[in-house]
């Protein structure tokens, strides 16, 4: 599958991902559209800790007996939190094979993953930790279609490149000699990032001590962003039900609350608020809290900020819950906007009135 001359990284992931919703190709989730596809291909794949949030390795450990369905379960967030021991950067920690998702990969080597970079950082974290070296071998596992042609100008730095691709019909050796990521590229990191990611943090200190240059980008160099204080920490949800007695903000204040604020509609009468905290924890959209409207039938999901947010929009797009897909929405002061079905809309009322 040749790639269009002048196309960008976004022109093939969207290639990409709609010829496998046209043709059936991906498993859960659907639609594939801003993620990495899934499809069955009797492999076993190992999920690092997703987003970051926890960590960077969790090392898991199934129960005695494990039947497939659990082992199944172990591969999901809700399985990482069960079954699983963080793995801190203090370990020594030897990684003889890195298997690593893609959108799309050429037979170079050269891949493209979603868009979010976090398998990039993971790589260079591990290398930073001394788990892996440039000797390791990098595998992805992808359907035929997904193979294609990338122009090598879309490469950069810090894009990470794989050994061998394995698709349902072939094994590819790609001989790639292109340098993989020496490490983390601090002037690639935003003070976001490091916000969200305690590992990060924690790498960037230690590697500020050592003497390296840890400026972030679009900082003056030496600066070090403050680190977030007296919220709860990214990743560890605080459900709740209904908003009584929650106190009225400033205007200004509410604004952003607003724009930090998703809201989840359309919910089954019979749903329940454990239903959907299992399927926000396994997209990786944890929010900071929920307030659960079961009434209305729909889900209040509060974030740390307005990127958080919309990327959580993202995520959940063609979410269902039992024979229901969600209306998802996302919006500030005086708008709203639909995500999930032909087009998005805007409505020039409250986010929240439905």
């Amino acid at each position: 599958m040749a790639a269009p001359a002048g196309a960008s990284k976004q022109d093939i992931r969207e290639r990409i991902w709609n010829y496998m919703e046209s043709h059936d190709l991906a498993d859960f989730p659907r639609p594939v559209h801003h993620r990495i596809p899934n499809f069955k291909n009797k492999k076993t794949l190992l999920v690092p800790t997703p987003r970051l949030r926890t960590g960077l390795f969790n090392r898991i450990t199934p129960p005695p007996g494990a039947t497939k369905d659990t082992l199944r379960k172990c591969a999901t967030s809700q399985g990482v939190r069960n079954f699983s021991v963080p793995v801190g950067l203090d370990a020594s920690v030897q990684v003889d094979l890195v298997v690593v998702g893609s959108v799309a990969v050429s037979e170079k080597g050269w891949r493209i993953g979603k868009g979010e970079g976090y398998a990039d950082l993971e790589y260079a974290m591990m290398v930073s930790m001394g788990a892996v070296h440039e000797g390791t071998p990098v595998v992805t596992i992808v359907h035929d279609c997904q193979v294609v042609d990338i122009p090598e100008m879309l490469l950069e730095d810090h894009d990470l490149t794989v050994d061998y691709i394995i698709t349902p019909t072939r094994v590819i050796a790609t001989g790639c000699a292109r340098p993989k990521p020496a490490g983390i590229v601090w002037s690639k990191v935003s003070c976001e990032m490091l916000d969200k990611i305690p590992i990060l943090r924690s790498l960037c200190e230690r590697e500020k001590q050592a003497g390296k240059d840890v400026a972030l980008a679009a900082e003056p160099s030496g600066q070090r962003p403050a680190p977030r204080t007296g919220r709860r920490p990214w990743g560890a949800p605080r459900w709740q039900r209904g908003s009584a007695g929650r106190p009225r903000s400033p205007p200004q204040e509410e604004d952003a609350q607003l724009a930090a604020t998703v809201c989840v509609g359309n919910l089954p009468r019979d749903a329940r608020m454990s239903e959907l905290k299992r399927a926000l924890l396994w997209l990786g959209a944890a929010p900071a809290s929920l307030t659960w409207q079961e009434p209305q039938r729909r889900a209040i999901l509060h974030y740390p900020d307005p990127a958080a947010a919309r990327q959580a929009v993202s995520c959940l797009q063609g979410l269902r819950l039992g024979a229901n897909t969600l209306r998802v929405y996302w919006g500030g002061r005086g708008t709203r906007v639909l995500v999930g079905g032909p087009q998005q809309q805007s409505h020039p009322h409250h986010p929240w009135g439905f």
